[in-house]
């Protein structure tokens, strides 16, 4: 399964690396302090629905381990996103272009993620663009 860290690199089958697309392999002690870089964004495919129309995970994380950092009104670049499967409007949905909100603006706790999927022909860059300490 190939993952998306939605900052464009991603990574497949490398023999076990744990690059998360940012040149860190190790984020334990990064972010102490709230900003929009302890929310990882992580994309693979699935199996595709019954018609064939291929089926993607996302799972957006908050990967502050130290401190105080709700981290809330997150929003992420996504173009024009669409999905032919429903994606529950309270975890994800496009509020303009290249503009989608998760988790309905609540905070995701340090620790905390949250997924989703969605069904498109093709595989949207997604990729933080603001939040909220």
């Amino acid at each position: 399964m190939e993952e998306d860290y939605g900052d464009g690199n991603s990574t497949g089958d490398d023999g076990g690396s744990n690059d998360v697309g940012d040149g860190s392999s190790n984020r334990v002690g990064i972010g102490s302090t709230c900003s929009k870089d302890n929310i990882l964004v992580y994309q693979g495919a699935t199996s595709p629905l019954p018609s064939g129309i291929p089926t993607y995970t996302v799972e957006i994380q908050n990967v502050c381990v130290f401190g105080s950092c709700s981290i809330s009104d997150i929003h992420l670049s996504c173009e024009w996103f669409s999905s032919a499967r429903l994606v529950d409007p309270k975890i994800f949905r496009r509020v303009g272009y290249n503009d989608c909100l998760v988790n309905d603006g609540q905070p995701i706790n340090p620790g905390e993620s949250l997924s989703f999927q969605y069904a498109n022909t093709f595989k949207y860059p997604l990729s933080v663009s603001s939040v909220a300490c």
